[in-house]
């Protein structure tokens, strides 16, 4: 991929999670599970629970990959390398980890992809809050897993390839 190309993408990606990272941070920090569940059922209590740990994975993940995108885009020399390992990060951990949460309060249903509707599912019936913290961040996930689809498995083809070339 050339240089250009990969800076490109590194910046629009940082963009994105920064988007991403401000609403979490919000939500995380203005909403606690007492608040979200307040008169809730038992499976409902459980399903926000695990969701909010789902977000503050989502955040640190998201937080991360920033940084580690800012400091490669202060460098005075581009390094394609490094961001192309960035990248694959930025790929497998934040944005599997919206769409994978590992709680499974929420899932994408890809049949709605297409209609103009939200593709993502409760599981239980979310709080208002929740659901829009939720979608309201969907979308930069959603650029994301479409900017960067090239390292959810070309990426280690391409670099097991370099790998055996050299040797």
């Amino acid at each position: 991929m050339p240089t250009a190309n990969i800076k490109a993408i590194a910046e629009s990606s940082r963009e994105k999670l920064k988007f991403a990272i401000d609403q979490l941070e919000n939500f995380l920090n203005e909403y606690a599970l007492p608040q979200l569940t307040d008169g809730a059922n038992e499976d409902s209590a459980k399903a926000h629970a695990g969701l909010l740990s789902d977000l503050r994975h989502l955040l640190v993940f998201s937080e991360v990959a920033y940084e580690k995108l800012g400091a490669l885009l202060r460098r005075p020399n581009f390094d394609n390398d490094a961001a192309e390992r960035v990248l694959y990060d930025v790929y497998h951990q934040c944005v599997n980890n919206y769409f994978y949460p590992k709680n499974e309060a929420y899932s994408e249903d890809g049949r709605y992809a297409y209609t103009g509707q939200d593709a993502i599912r409760f599981r239980a019936k979310p709080s208002r809050a929740v659901r829009n913290i939720v979608l309201g961040v969907s979308r930069s996930y959603e650029e994301l897993r479409d900017d960067l689809s090239y390292y959810e498995s070309e990426y280690l083809t391409h670099r097991r390839m370099q790998g055996q070339t050299k040797s």
